[in-house]
């Protein structure tokens, strides 16, 4: 057996590791993977993707009460009586009641009686009240048929002869008003969310831009000696898809977080006037199934468009190299 010199067995040894250090420098990243500028994108994407969910909640919560609050207006129609002299106020209601009723369409009707228009009054007048004598107009609610509406032009007619002090409101002023103000919100949320993913690419358009600034000699030298746009393009999309999917998880995440805590606080406190209020305006603060999903979508959007805008932007700063390039260089 031949023996083998120990500088040679030495070289041997420490073959593998240069191999090894050789193929990690040439599988080394285009982009760097983890840098200031990039950890400022992140936190970026993270803003625009949670204030965009919030707006998207936002929008539904609003979209979902004025749905609510629709449908609980177009089911019910408003007879008031006002009291004038020598009227009898409890017959009038009853002769109100009964005409309304007759009506096909009408499903039911129910007069609103002392106890409950005092209820009524006493934010504004206190407890205690005596209805009898106070000028305060007495309310029938009729309830209507929504797939078959009655003729409430015809009611008015019936009623207003019998009882000219009697009013019908059939609330469709509020539903106009509820319905223009559904769609103003809609589109108003609608201009911000694109605003926001406008800026969302712009920043991301910016970020590529200077990370290939930073990288521009490496990028040349391997266009140069034939590396393909797609190659180098599908270096900068997987970077730039994981930052934007980092940063919109962590803004979603927050988004959905604020929607808990807020439902929360909603739910605990349910007797106080403020959430009284908050309940009466947007609910119960829960988006549902379908808000949730589309948070998770706008995860999923924004990660993609980041993916997409480097993508493009990598493919423009090639083609600019290719035209400043001279001919036979």
């Amino acid at each position: 057996m031949t023996d083998v010199p120990a500088e040679r067995l030495h070289e041997d040894a420490d073959e593998p590791v240069v191999t090894q250090a050789r193929v990690q420098r040439r599988m080394a990243p285009i982009v760097p993977a983890q840098n200031i500028a990039g950890r400022a994108l992140v936190l970026v994407i993270a803003i625009m993707t949670f204030l965009s969910c919030l707006t998207f909640g936002a929008v539904t919560l609003v979209r979902d009460t004025a749905s609510v609050w629709e449908n609980q207006i177009s089911r019910e129609a408003t007879i008031q009586i006002k009291p004038v002299d020598g009227l009898d106020m409890e017959a009038a209601l009853a002769q109100a009641s009964q005409i309304a009723g007759e009506f096909p369409g009408v499903t039911a009707t129910r007069i609103i009686d002392r106890d409950a228009t005092a209820r009524l009054l006493e934010p504004w007048l206190g407890t205690g009240l005596n209805i009898d004598e106070l000028p305060v107009p007495r309310l029938i609610i009729v309830t209507i048929d929504e797939t078959s509406p009655p003729d409430f032009a015809a009611i008015r007619a019936a009623i207003t002869p019998k009882l000219p002090s009697a009013s019908l409101d059939d609330h469709r002023t509020w539903v106009d008003r509820l319905v223009a103000m559904a769609r103003t919100t809609v589109t108003i949320g609608i201009a911000v969310l694109v605003l926001m993913l406008s800026a969302t690419v712009l920043t991301v358009v910016f970020a590529t831009r200077g990370a290939m600034a930073g990288n521009g000699h490496i990028i040349e030298v391997l266009h140069f000696v034939g590396a393909e746009a797609r190659f180098i393009a599908r270096e900068f999309r997987w970077h730039f898809l994981v930052t934007g999917m980092k940063g919109a998880a962590a803004g979603g995440a927050a988004a959905i977080l604020v929607f808990i805590v807020f439902s929360w606080w909603s739910s605990r406190n349910m007797a106080t006037p403020q959430a009284d209020q908050a309940t009466a305006l947007f609910g119960n603060f829960a988006i549902g199934s379908a808000g949730y999903l589309g948070v998770g979508l706008m995860v999923l959007v924004i990660g993609g468009l980041t993916a997409a805008t480097s993508h493009a932007t990598v493919v423009t700063y090639l083609s600019d190299i290719d035209i400043r390039q001279p001919d036979g260089g």
